[in-house]
C-alpha cells in the first residue's frame, strides 16, 4: 500500500480508548478491501489515532466518514494521509484543518 490515511481525535481517558477501539472494530468491518485495510490504533499524548493503509486515501476516508460520522465523536477527527515512506501529511479532513501531527 502507498498510503497511510490517519483518522484522529482528542482522548485522554478509558472511555475514549473505548470509543476508539469500538471505532476501529466498526470500520475494519465496513472498509473494502479495495480501499485498503486498518492497521490499528494508537492513544496517548490527548489523541487517538486509527491507521488505514491504502492505495486510495480519499476513497479510504469517504468510506470512515460513512461508517463514523454517525457516532458524536465524529464532530471532533481530523483526518491526513502521507506516503507509506514518507513524513509530510496531505490535509484530508476538516477543511479547515491547518496541520497535522502523530504524536
Amino acid at each position: 500500500m502507498k498510503y497511510i490515511l490517519v483518522l484522529q481525535w482528542p482522548g485522554t481517558n478509558e472511555a475514549d480508548l473505548d470509543a476508539l477501539i469500538a471505532m476501529e472494530d466498526l470500520l475494519e468491518a465496513a472498509l473494502p478491501e479495495a480501499h485498503g485495510f486498518v492497521d490499528g490504533h494508537d492513544f496517548g499524548a490527548g489523541q487517538m489515532n486509527i491507521f488505514v493503509h491504502t492505495d486510495r486515501p480519499l476513497e479510504a476516508f469517504r468510506d470512515a466518514k460513512t461508517s463514523l460520522s454517525h457516532d458524536p465523536r465524529w464532530s471532533g477527527a481530523r483526518a491526513a494521509y502521507r506516503p507509506a515512506e514518507g513524513d509530510r501529511y496531505v490535509l484530508v479532513w476538516p477543511a479547515t484543518l491547518e496541520g497535522f501531527s502523530v504524536s
